[in-house]
């Protein structure tokens, strides 16, 4: 193993978001198209942090034919994660139909940033240009969520999110505990994982199931929510938003 603090950070931080989307999946409400976009936000995670594990500490040789599999695995799944938080912000956010444009154009997205990975030089640099955009749409999302919904469980998220962005500046800024023993991407890896459990408790409360009202629609899930309610497909509206 070469970069055993890096590769064991990335296994763990795989280790959780596989974690996180099996309990998504598992316990979250069928009935919100909310839960198979955290299962598919948190799998893509887990799975770069897994490829991209194994090339940090089995394939690091840039010319082997595992290194290109694994580290243009890496970069899909990146990019998976990308468009599984466009697709997120935009249900939480946005109307039906703004909802599937920008999906849409999400999706052509998703396929340019593919093309490039495949066909260009594979750059880590990319994958923070195609992801730190979506991210800072969801965190404007979150916030304004939390700011007029007053849940425990949204800000959790929001401060999530903002610790994505501070990693990425750890890991682009080459910051590190140590040069050899815990270097950049593995504070990355940490910083990473603990946001990624403050969203994993936004996203929980954001797919629980709850008891329908008598009108059909979904009863408050806390005495604090302040005039707020979901809709049958997962989108918020707390007044104020639409």
């Amino acid at each position: 193993m070469t970069e055993p603090d890096v590769t064991l950070t990335d296994y763990g931080l795989a280790l959780e978001c596989i974690l996180f989307a099996f309990l998504i999946y598992c316990h979250g409400d069928p009935k919100t198209s909310l839960r198979p976009r955290f299962v598919l936000f948190f799998a893509s995670i887990g799975l770069a942090a897994l490829a991209g594990g194994t090339v940090h500490g089995f394939f690091p040789d840039s010319a082997t034919s595992g290194y290109r599999i694994l580290w243009t695995a890496t970069l899909i799944a990146a990019g998976l994660a990308a468009f599984a938080t466009w697709a997120l912000a935009a249900r939480l956010w946005l109307s039906e139909k703004t909802e599937r444009r920008l999906v849409k154009l999400a999706l052509i997205e998703f396929f340019a940033y593919g093309v490039t990975v495949l066909f260009f030089p594979q750059e880590f640099w990319i994958v923070l240009a195609n992801y730190l955009p979506p991210t800072l749409f969801l965190l404007i999302v979150f916030y304004e969520l939390h700011r007029h919904m007053r849940i425990q469980e949204l800000r959790s998220g929001t401060i999530g999110l903002v610790l994505t962005f501070v990693a990425a500046a750890v890991q682009h800024g080459r910051i590190a505990v140590h040069p050899v023993y815990f270097n950049h991407n593995s504070l990355y890896h940490v910083i990473q994982a603990i946001a990624l459990f403050l969203i994993f408790r936004s996203a929980r409360w954001l797919v629980k199931k709850r008891p329908r009202s008598s009108r059909g629609g979904v009863d408050k899930p806390s005495a604090t929510v302040l005039g707020s309610a979901e809709h049958g497909d997962g989108r918020l509206d707390c007044g104020v938003l639409k």
